[in-house]
């Protein structure tokens, strides 16, 4: 689940022969799991009192696809770390005592459907981008502090923060050589056919 470089792909891969049988219980019901490095990518640790701060190394977990830590006393700010968490489908934080911003860097994960970062202390500006638009306003209620779309909440006297995604930068830089690259091949055109004899 770990990827150790950037330029790695995320891909699985088989570690050996050794089994590593793994009981999970998830709604009342016992499930075993054997070869849990290829198929823990779900980490439910709701309900369980658990105290201190989100561990950063968590954003490490490049597999990981949902992550449960609802309903413990969880406090602190959510690392920025997570963002790097790309096949995340399902992120519920909700029912802590989080506190400080909605890390920008949540915003790039363009694959997330399911955000829950409700009843925590939450405050600033909600991260801009569309993906976070889809989000209704339950995935940040109980946050007294928090403002900004997809909320009905507006900020007040606060700064809107740089626009997320190298992509959308990317794009943008391509939008503005489209323009002089048609150029380009319309001059060196008209040059080759005044030239030809």
């Amino acid at each position: 689940m770990i990827v150790k470089s950037e330029n790695e792909p995320v891909v699985k891969e088989y570690l050996g022969t050794n089994k590593i049988t793994t009981l999970i219980t998830y709604k009342g019901f016992d499930f075993t799991i054997s070869n849990t490095l290829w198929t823990l990518v779900y980490i439910n640790i709701s309900s369980n009192a658990l105290r201190g701060s989100i561990p950063e190394s968590i954003g490490g977990l490049a597999m990981l696809n949902v992550l449960n830590m609802s309903r413990n006393s969880l406090a602190g700010p959510i690392p920025s770390q997570l963002g790097r968490l790309g096949q995340m489908e399902t992120l519920d934080l909700s029912f802590n005592e989080l506190s400080g911003t909605v890390p920008q860097e949540l915003a790039s994960l363009d694959f997330l459907p399911v955000l829950n970062l409700s009843c925590n202390k939450l405050e600033g500006r909600v991260p801009e981008s569309p993906h976070f638009m889809t989000f209704s306003d339950g995935s940040f209620l109980g946050n007294g502090g928090l403002c900004g779309p997809p909320l009905s909440k507006e900020c007040i006297g606060t700064i809107p923060p740089p626009a997320v995604s190298g992509r959308s930068m990317e794009r943008s830089v391509d939008i503005v050589l489209f323009p002089f690259v048609g150029l380009g091949f319309g001059v060196g055109f008209a040059v080759a056919v005044a030239v030809m004899p």
